[in-house]
C-alpha cells in the first residue's frame, strides 16, 4: 500500500480541486481518476477513501486551523493548490492514526513542489503546516499510534498510568 500513498495522495489533490471548481459529488470528483492498481487494492482504497472522508467530513475544522496561521490572509487568497495540500496534509496529522505527522508534513511539500505555480509554495506550506502542527501538539490534539509513532516519555507515563 505504501507504494501508493504518493499517487493516492496526488489523486487526492486533483480530486480536491475539482469539488473546489465544479459542483459535483465528492464520488464524481474522485473515482475516475484512480488507477485500476490502485481500485484492485483494499489497503490502497482503504487509505484513499479513509483521508478523502476526513477532508471532506472536517473541512471547515480543517479551514479554521489554517484561517488561524495565515493571520491577515483570506482563505480565498490562498492559491486552491496550497489550499488543498494544506487540508489533505492537515486531515493526515488530526485523522490517520498510522502516519507520522513529519511524513504527512514532507509528502505536502513534495507535492506543493509538484503542483503549485510558485516556488514559494513549498515554503508556504511548509511553514503553515509546522506552526499548525505546533498547535496542536500544544493542545493535545494529535493521537498517534504505532510502531515509531508515540513519544517514549508518553508511552512510559502510559504503561506506568495502565499498570496502576
Amino acid at each position: 500500500m505504501k507504494t501508493y500513498r504518493r499517487q493516492i495522495r496526488e489523486k487526492i489533490l486533483q480530486a480536491l480541486y475539482t469539488l473546489e471548481l465544479r459542483d459535483v459529488d465528492t464520488d464524481s470528483a474522485t473515482h475516475w481518476l484512480l488507477s485500476k492498481e490502485i481500485m484492485d487494492d483494499p489497503n490502497a482504497m482503504k487509505f484513499f477513501n479513509h483521508l478523502m472522508q476526513s477532508i471532506v467530513r472536517n473541512r471547515e475544522e480543517i479551514d479554521r486551523y489554517i484561517s488561524k496561521h495565515t493571520f491577515n490572509w483570506d482563505m480565498t487568497r490562498i492559491a486552491i493548490i496550497d489550499k488543498n495540500i494544506l487540508r489533505m496534509a492537515l486531515a493526515e496529522i488530526l485523522y490517520c492514526e498510522d502516519i507520522p505527522p513529519k511524513v504527512s508534513i514532507n509528502e505536502a511539500i513534495e507535492i506543493a513542489k509538484k503542483f503549485s505555480s510558485t516556488d514559494k509554495s513549498s515554503k508556504f506550506v511548509n511553514g503553515i503546516l509546522d506552526a499548525i502542527f505546533n498547535d496542536l501538539k500544544a493542545e493535545g490534539r494529535i493521537q498517534k499510534c504505532g510502531r515509531g509513532l508515540i513519544d517514549h516519555t508518553e508511552s512510559k507515563m502510559q504503561k506506568t498510568e495502565n499498570e496502576r
